[in-house]
């Protein structure tokens, strides 16, 4: 018999790339969210849930990324743009390609902007059952000068959401890496 959409659990999952090995690598975070999305919550009831990833891309505010090239006509312009979503792509066909591979049906799609902001006005408009990040675990000292994303959308997503920290032996030297 086959699920029919109302009744399946939607879950969105954010995630972002790699800060070690960049695109289109997930981060340590995210890819621990998502396996623990599949082992705890999915398990082998595969019908019954539909998987929602969301990346956004943070826009390069101060340029460093691109100082060294040259643009000489608006097409330069548009090929950096294309390139920037052709990273979010990558990134996303890791988490789609894992879910078709096992049968959990899924959505994915890039947004711009703040990551914290983004993430909770897509709940707003998407409505999941449940929100599902990856969270670096980091210290107090640490999140006054990094912030988390994770923090953020627990006080202000409006659904539940649950976050997962990387295991110890996941954590880089530095850990503010991911």
């Amino acid at each position: 018999m086959a699920t029919s959409e109302a009744s399946v659990t939607r879950i969105m999952v954010a995630v972002n790339e790699s800060t070690i090995k960049g695109y289109p690598h997930a981060s340590i975070s995210s890819k621990g969210a998502f396996e623990w999305t599949l082992q705890k919550i999915v398990m082998s009831n595969t019908s019954g849930f539909k998987l929602l990833f969301l990346h956004v891309q943070v826009p390069d505010e101060d340029g460093f990324d691109h100082m060294d090239s040259i643009y000489a006509s608006p097409e330069d312009f548009k090929s950096l743009k294309s390139r920037d979503r052709a990273r979010g792509l990558h990134l996303l066909e890791f988490f789609v390609t894992r879910c078709h591979e096992i049968g959990v049906a899924c959505e994915a799609w890039i947004k711009k902007g703040d990551p914290k902001e983004v993430i909770c006005h897509e709940v707003r408009r998407i409505q999941p059952d449940l929100l599902v990040l990856g969270s670096r675990g980091l210290g107090p000292f640490q999140r006054v000068f990094v912030g988390t994303v994770s923090e953020f959308c627990v006080k202000h997503a409006e659904c539940p959401v649950v976050t997962i920290k990387r295991r110890s032996d996941e954590t880089p030297q530095d850990p503010v890496d991911d």
